[in-house]
């Protein structure tokens, strides 16, 4: 098993930013991919962005392309999602989530470990 505790939502203005932390605990995969999920209310969970288990590949989705920056500190087994320039559609529950593998599988069913989500609200 692997546990996925994310942190560093919160309420802010359109164009600020705000770090999200996810650390993970448990089970350890010889390679794997760690990536960020957004949910928005009434919309299906949708990706952000991955990374591989070195760090030294990255992935994004369009939309936040530019704007957001996946990082990890593998010592620390934590992955970071720096989020600049926020948009009122950034608004979302922000999932981290965990595959075996080397691939970036953007769709959610790929990923096998999940976290509990942090909300975030950016606001006008």
């Amino acid at each position: 098993q692997v546990q996925l505790v994310e942190s560093g939502g919160g309420l802010v203005q359109a164009g600020e930013s705000l770090t999200l932390s996810c650390a993970a605990s448990g089970r350890t995969f010889s390679g794997y991919v760690m990536g960020w999920f957004r949910q928005a209310p009434g919309k299906e969970r949708e990706f952000v962005a991955a990374i591989s288990w070195s760090g030294s590949r990255t992935n994004y989705a369009d939309s936040v392309k530019g704007r957001f920056t996946i990082s990890k500190d593998i010592a620390k087994n934590t992955v970071y999602l720096q989020m600049n320039s926020l948009k009122l559609e950034d608004t979302a529950v922000y999932y981290c989530a965990v595959r075996g593998g080397s691939y970036f599988y953007t769709q959610p069913s790929e990923y096998d470990y999940w976290g509990q989500g942090t909300q975030v609200t950016v606001s006008s």
